[in-house]
């Protein structure tokens, strides 16, 4: 013990020379960490963006009903502007080759020309794409209602595995990484640490403005246009017991948003909303597609079996199916349908096709942002 500390005596009292260099160099030391500490405290305090986005309005066409948007996503220019840009941008897929807009195209009303879909890894779905349109009063999402909302049906896509095949880890990381996101982000939602929650709450708020209400019979309902007789029969038709289409595409909207077994098999493949319920009651049952601009979104049916609206209007006519779950409002089933005249039939397509908004498909609020980039 007494060596060691005379040993450490014999350091501290016999080397002045090196005391003085311990000394010189931390006082160096501190007069730099103070020097830099002085400009540190000199430079101007690092701006903070504003956050201020701008309200969107979304103006309920004349007749409809009121729109209910999430008190935790309401809608602004911003977010909306984002949600279009996610939309189309393929960066959310796995590979960087499939957006919302490859199963969700315009000029056929948000829905797909095909009858099945084919995922990024180029396996093919079993479901028909379902139109977009007229999105806010949608209730339920997907053909077996398994999306409660749009922000909730905008998660499914990208992690689908015969979709996009992603994770939303990756897909966050992208679109961080990416030189123009971080800032729109930011724009509609105050922060560039963003997550999928995010991106779902913009890509739902664009697809609120997805409204149509400029066709023929809405101008009609506004008293702008006449219809022709033509028409005015087929209305006759699908407004009365005869053509019985009322029941399942009502009100303004011509959907009911509900799920019904319309006699498409005796035997499913496909059980529809069994699969999110659970209840044998509800096997076959799909829900309710709106017949507006239904010209522009074939093929038809949850699984497009059909090509064309006169072949909906024959099977409906006379092609119905039994099974143990149909829908009590297809009343004539054990007829086959409820029998149409060739007249019938020409005159309530001609009604069908009033529902036509053409300035839908070509809205450019609608379009791809990146063709005006």
């Amino acid at each position: 013990m007494s060596n060691s500390l005379k040993y450490n005596r014999i350091n501290k009292n016999t080397n002045p020379t090196g005391r003085f260099i311990v000394f010189v160099v931390f006082t160096a030391m501190a007069l730099l960490f103070a020097i830099g500490c002085k400009k540190e405290a000199e430079k101007d305090p690092e701006p903070t963006k504003p956050w201020n986005p701008t309200a969107y309005e979304l103006i309920v066409p004349q007749g409809f009903p009121d729109i209910l948007i999430p008190d935790e996503n309401p809608m602004t220019e911003e977010g909306v502007a984002l949600g279009r840009r996610l939309f189309y941008d393929p960066i959310l897929s796995a590979d960087n080759s499939q957006s919302c807009a490859s199963c969700h195209i315009q000029s056929h009303s948000f829905a797909e020309n095909s009858r099945f879909s084919t995922g990024v890894d180029g396996i093919t779905g079993k479901r028909n794409a379902m139109a977009l349109i007229n999105a806010p009063w949608f209730r339920s999402l997907n053909w077996d209602g398994s999306a409660a909302s749009l922000e909730n049906q905008a998660f499914e896509p990208v992690t689908n595995p015969i979709e996009m095949h992603n994770t939303w880890p990756n897909a966050v990381e992208k679109l961080k990484a990416h030189s123009h996101y971080p800032d729109l982000f930011f724009d509609a939602f105050g922060t560039t640490d963003f997550d999928s929650t995010h991106v779902v709450k913009a890509l739902a708020q664009f697809e609120r403005t997805l409204i149509s209400s400029n066709s023929k019979w809405d101008r009609y309902l506004r008293g702008e246009v006449q219809l022709s007789q033509s028409e005015s029969r087929g209305f006759e038709v699908f407004f009365s017991e005869k053509g019985d289409c009322f029941h399942c595409h009502s009100t303004i909207l011509f959907t009911n948003n509900e799920f019904h077994n319309n006699g498409l098999n005796s035997v499913f493949a496909d059980s529809g909303l069994f699969n999110v319920t659970g209840n044998p009651n509800d096997i076959g049952r799909f829900r309710t597609p709106t017949l507006r601009n239904v010209v522009f979104t074939a093929p038809y049916m949850h699984d497009g079996r059909f090509e064309t609206l006169e072949e909906v209007i024959d099977f409906y006519s006379e092609g119905l199916q039994y099974s143990p779950t149909i829908d009590p409002l297809m009343k004539n089933v054990d007829e086959g349908g409820v029998r149409l005249t060739k007249e019938e039939k020409f005159n309530l397509l001609a009604f069908i096709k009033t529902l036509t908004d053409s300035s839908f498909v070509n809205n450019p609020a609608f379009a791809n942002p990146f063709l005006d980039d």
